[in-house]
């Protein structure tokens, strides 16, 4: 058996993966594969609708604020989020904390004046930063809620009172969240929503059309909604086998449910790193992922040979990202307890074979 701790594209509950390869070759008994179904049918819009509203009850989304699909990942969002909320000759706060939050912040810097409020790249990334100062002339103050690279997760929403911005592109319905409490969030699907292709966006209406400028129409969230994220082709697969994987977690019990197994998992794998002589963690412990464990080997030597035996025990994925080095488990909502398991027995074995 396989255990997938990779960091990405995706990890899926099984029933998923089975029901969505069905539906390549038979999507819903129209005799068409989902892959070729056209956006404009009625089958789809139903996933689409369907999809919007799974979104909407798992976040307990309110009202004022639109749910979109779009395409670009969480990349093509660094440039829309200021192209649509920073005004012409504006100023934007950012809090920088890994290397997703710094591209985010060059991208804004193309755009206008963007405020560094403070930063842990000191510490190559290692730490949340705790004390710092929101301008309050800022349009909005963004920030990342997880970082996968580094393995550091902030869950304490920041005290602002101007609209809070929020990539959560890798803890996006890992855990409980107030929509409320912020203006915009996005999310690449590709960590625990769906395949890659698809990105989410929620934005409180009330922020938008306000900055000055003239968009081109494919950056302007106002043309998506309006056209219910069909103002082009949308990425329909990703779309549908999120579908599928939302309605895998409403039947769970939902995000309150999926956050508790996500603790336990966290938890017993953070326990056997300081547990073990052989292996330390990487980021500071008040600010450790719950979706991506860093950790490395105490004797450097150890580490080739560690990767060797879990690829013999069938754990995927575990080499840490070159920043960092060492190893990343990436532990997302479809990762059982038994994958955890699997790789905190791996490392008593490999602690037990260089006693």
């Amino acid at each position: 058996m396989k255990h997938n701790f990779g960091a990405g594209p995706c990890i899926l509950p099984q029933e998923v993966f089975q029901e969505a390869s069905q539906a390549v070759l038979n999507f819903n008994d129209t005799g068409l594969s989902i892959l070729e179904i056209s956006h404009r049918s009625k089958e789809f819009e139903a996933v689409m609708n369907e999809t919007e509203r799974l979104v909407r009850d798992l976040l307990s989304v309110p009202q004022g604020y639109s749910i979109l699909f779009l395409q670009g990942g969480a990349s093509t969002q660094f440039a829309m989020v200021p192209l649509n909320l920073l005004p012409e000759g504006g100023k934007a706060a950012y809090l920088d904390t890994g290397t997703w939050a710094s591209k985010a912040i060059k991208e804004a810097k193309k755009l206008g004046e963007v405020t560094v409020v403070a930063s842990s790249a000191d510490a190559n990334y290692s730490y949340i930063p705790k004390v710092y100062e929101v301008p309050t002339d800022a349009a909005y103050f963004h920030y990342t809620t997880n970082n996968t690279i580094f393995g550091t997760e902030v869950f304490d929403v920041p005290k602002t009172s101007i609209p809070l911005v929020s990539d959560m592109s890798s803890d996006i319905l890992s855990r409980k969240i107030n929509v409320a409490d912020y203006g915009l969030i996005y999310a690449g699907a590709q960590k625990n929503m769906g395949p890659a292709g698809a990105t989410l966006v929620i934005v409180k209406d009330e922020l938008l059309g306000k900055t000055g400028r003239t968009l081109p129409t494919i950056f302007d969230y106002q043309p998506h909604i309006a056209a219910g994220s069909m103002y082009n082709t949308p990425p329909v697969f990703s779309i549908y086998v999120s579908m599928l994987n939302l309605r895998w977690l409403k039947n769970k019990g939902g995000v309150a449910v999926i956050e508790q197994e996500n603790i336990i998992k966290a938890r017993a794998l953070y326990d056997e790193i300081d547990r073990n002589p052989l292996f330390k963690g990487t980021a500071a412990s008040e600010d450790r992922s719950r979706m991506n464990v860093t950790f490395v080997t105490e004797d450097k030597g150890h580490e080739a040979a560690f990767l060797e035996l879990a690829k013999e025990r069938g754990l995927i994925g575990l080499k840490g990202h070159r920043s960092v080095g060492g190893f990343r488990a990436s532990i997302y909502n479809a990762l059982s307890i038994t994958g955890v398991n699997a790789l905190v027995d791996t490392m008593q074995e490999f602690e037990e074979k260089n006693k």
